[in-house]
């Protein structure tokens, strides 16, 4: 018979479970990161005052054993004294801002679980417990006593652990009831594509043992159900107790879901929440959310486990779930899906989650550690993603603003933030770059940071109070960015009245790998991936972590693949070569009518060359995508592609923009895509000092800086035209460096490219393509 597992638990997380009542803190309860230093020395401050054999940070637990299972129950107490007549443990809680004089329950619970502990231990027939808070303000210190039995003591524990381990119990049970039908369960379609079982199978080795696969898996495998199946399957057999699938855009988030769907069609038993963003999911219309004033955040844990509960009962945990079982509880939805994570499975999510610094579920990574999967969907996009995780900026304009609010009622605030703008306007306008950090500068953040939170924590209402607290945020990471800044950054300056100074994470790779070693672990797959060594590279690997890249399961004579490698498209040329490009455009969509994408580098090359195809094309009709579109915008532009036409539909995008990855048109909702230019990234600084950096440590940094990320954005776009085996589709890739074999070899091994020179040459191949006359590759 299998030993019971062990679970552990803090004394503060049980408190807080099964004690905690009223109002759900928050934005509107401001506590700042500096005043968790304040309380740290003000622990110690008084810990230093107490007499001679007073016992500091003593680690307390004990173990209860339950059906199924054991839980262990540990904490540090602040501290104790061990006279011989009247023996007393202490919790020592600081307060910022100003106090009522009332102890928190919290307190008190926490204070009397250690006091049981102790008691059961070592058989003590009374204890007293104290509450020490300290005021970081005043520095006034206040203790309360209270005196309990031993047998009070047990009677308070055995209530609190009750709950806490019936609630472990229902968990343990639904374990057994999913793993139950995890063994059972069989994949949900009736054969496995070309690539797919393999790709299960790498996925699979991965997750049992632990470590990283980075897999290229192009569109058709079936990516999702590839490594979701494999991954409950993992999961059965103990190898971790929590599934992350990680996404970057909602869509992934939605095939995901669908994907977990598929599977409990077949049997699968299996709690999945969706995490969505806070502004997103939130009820109120006030932004940012003040939860002194939301009636879904007042009184939140009086509501809140019946609401889990509730949740819990439905098995998938979808956006709309949340917020349905949210607003019949009257409770936040977006801290319901957090609490509600507790308690699941899998969780869906986006890449924050695990792996920004500002965001990332403390709940979970904490403690160090732990015993999760992660599973990485489109994972190219990670390296871009990370860069701006890992990077901080501080901007003239949003500080001066603040600084005007502020000068009357906070004038110490002002004058801080006055002299942060003297020295980062003095900064910028020496120094465009520098691979150096001035300490002053995060020295005088910290002053300001300081000063904020001591306003802030009191909670006062003020028209400047969002202003303040969002610059306090910008601050705050700015100084934590710092913290970090080692070769792999560089600090970037905009000189002038506008001055901005920019942390800039040239290399993602070392905090990636820090946050990939939360878990025990990780599948990252994406298609495209390559090339792989640079994917893995970047995104934290190894030379000791797995790769594995698949080929297209789809027939490759499907898939039309026509370059006209004679036309120059690099900035210097566009406007020689626009007349040429609308040419090669216009020849390719006239071939067949259907609907098509056509990516340009930038808008303003876009709009050159569309008249042009407009003009050579009078029976089409257009579509343009605009910067900034807002979500109904870009609805509306793919709804476009859901109709029935009787003519050509052609819509014009940016390279790397929103219609690039991320969109599923199949059949005859899109038929072809023309690709202008090899997809490099806009020259500009950053770029340029990525270049340097990699240069630097002997890599092609030209290669790293622009073209594996450009080649990569193109291949992703190309990806858009054939999206399940019954599709057939072709694609124009325009720009004479097609010839130049270091971009050459960048595209996919299974594309039978055909090389086409000349608007008669593309019309003549498209043409023979759709009459299906047999393409010979070159």
């Amino acid at each position: 018979m299998a030993a019971p597992r062990t679970l552990t638990v803090s004394v503060r997380e049980l408190v807080e479970f099964a004690c905690r009542t009223g109002d759900l803190g928050g934005r509107g309860e401001f506590t700042g990161a500096s005043r968790a230093l304040a309380g740290t020395r003000g622990h110690q401050r008084v810990q230093q005052a107490r007499p001679e054999g007073y016992e500091k940070e003593v680690p307390l637990a004990c173990v209860l054993e339950a059906d199924g299972f054991t839980l262990e129950i540990k904490g540090r107490v602040d501290g104790r004294w061990r006279g011989a007549c009247a023996p007393w443990l202490e919790e020592i809680k600081t307060i910022a801002g100003k106090w009522d004089g009332e102890a928190d329950p919290l307190h008190w619970a926490q204070g009397k679980i250690y006091a049981a502990i102790w008691c059961a231990a070592e058989k003590i027939p009374s204890l007293e417990v104290r509450l020490t808070y300290l005021e970081l303000d005043s520095g006034h210190v206040t203790t309360l006593r209270e005196s309990f039995s031993d047998a009070q003591l047990a009677e308070f524990f055995a209530r609190v652990t009750g709950e806490y381990v019936a609630w472990l119990g229902e968990q343990f049970c639904w374990a057994g009831t999913r793993d139950e039908s995890i063994r059972a369960l069989a994949f949900p379609f009736a054969e496995y594509r070309a690539g797919q079982r393999e790709f299960a199978v790498a996925a699979y080795r991965t997750l049992a043992r632990g470590g990283r696969l980075f897999a290229e898996a192009p569109t058709g495998i079936g990516k999702t159900i590839s490594v979701i199946f494999p991954a409950t399957k993992a999961m059965a057999e103990g190898h971790f107790s929590k599934l992350f699938y990680l996404t970057a855009k909602t869509s992934g988030r939605a095939v995901a879901e669908q994907a977990v769907a598929d599977l409990r069609r077949g049997g699968l038993r299996l709690r999945a929440v969706t995490l969505t963003a806070r502004d997103k999911i939130c009820f109120g219309e006030r932004k940012p959310c003040d939860a002194a004033e939301c009636p879904f955040a007042r009184g939140y844990y009086d509501r809140v486990k019946p609401a889990l509960r509730d949740a819990l009962g439905r098995e998938s945990l979808t956006r709309e779930v949340i917020e349905e079982v949210a607003r019949r509880h009257e409770v936040c939805p977006f801290e319901l899906s957090l609490d509600a994570a507790t308690w699941c499975d899998a969780i869906i999510a986006d890449y924050n989650y695990v792996f920004d610094p500002a965001v990332n579920l403390r709940r979970f990574f904490e403690d160090g550690p732990g015993d999760y999967a992660f599973l990485v969907d489109e994972a190219h996009n990670l390296v871009e993603r990370g860069r701006e995780m890992f990077s901080a900026e501080l901007r003239a304009a949003p500080l001066a603003a603040v600084r005007r609010a502020i000068t009357e009622e906070l004038p110490a605030c002002g004058r801080a933030l006055g002299k942060i703008a003297s020295f980062a306007k003095k900064f910028a306008a020496e120094n465009p770059a520098s691979r150096d950090l001035p300490q002053e500068l995060p020295e005088l953040l910290k002053k300001f940071l300081a000063l904020a939170e001591a306003w802030l924590a009191q909670n006062r209402p003020a028209p400047f109070r969002d202003e303040l607290l969002q610059l306090y945020f910008e601050a705050h990471r700015f100084v934590r960015t710092a913290e970090g800044f080692d070769e792999n950054y560089v600090l970037l300056a905009g000189p002038g009245d506008d001055w901005r100074l920019r942390l800039f994470c040239l290399d993602p790779s070392k905090r990636l790998a820090e946050a990939l070693a939360r878990g025990r672990a990780a599948v990252m797959f994406s298609a495209p991936l390559s090339p792989l060594d640079f994917f893995r590279r970047l995104l934290g690997g190894g030379a000791g972590d797995g790769t594995l890249q698949l080929p297209s399961p789809f027939p490759p004579e499907n898939f039309g693949v026509l370059i006209e490698d004679t036309v120059r498209t690099d900035f210097k040329s566009r406007a020689a070569s626009a007349a040429a490009v609308a040419e090669s455009i216009a020849a390719f969509l006239a071939a067949r009518r259907g609907n098509y994408l056509v990516f340009f580098p930038s808008y303003s090359y876009l709009e050159a060359v569309r008249p042009l195809v407009e003009a050579r094309l009078t029976g089409a009709r257009f579509l343009v995508q605009r910067g900034g579109m807002s979500d109904a915008e870009r609805a509306s532009f793919l709804a476009e592609f859901d109709a029935e036409h009787d003519q050509t539909l052609a819509g014009f995008a940016v390279l790397g923009g929103a219609f690039g990855e991320g969109i599923d048109l199949t059949g005859e909702r899109l038929i072809g895509a023309v690709l202008v230019g090899v997809g490099l990234p806009q020259v500009g600084p950053e770029r340029e000092w990525m270049r340097q950096h990699f240069a630097e440590r002997g890599e092609d940094g030209f290669a790293f800086a622009y073209r594996f990320p450009g080649v990569n954005r193109v291949v992703q776009a190309a990806g858009r035209v054939i999206r399940s085996e019954t599709d057939r589709g072709a694609v124009l890739l325009i720009d004479a460096r097609w010839r130049e074999e270091n971009y050459a070899a960048l595209l996919p091994s299974w594309w039978r490219v055909r090389r086409v020179r000349g608007a008669a040459e593309i019309a003549r191949a498209a043409e023979n393509f759709w009459s299906g006359v047999p393409q010979r590759p070159e």
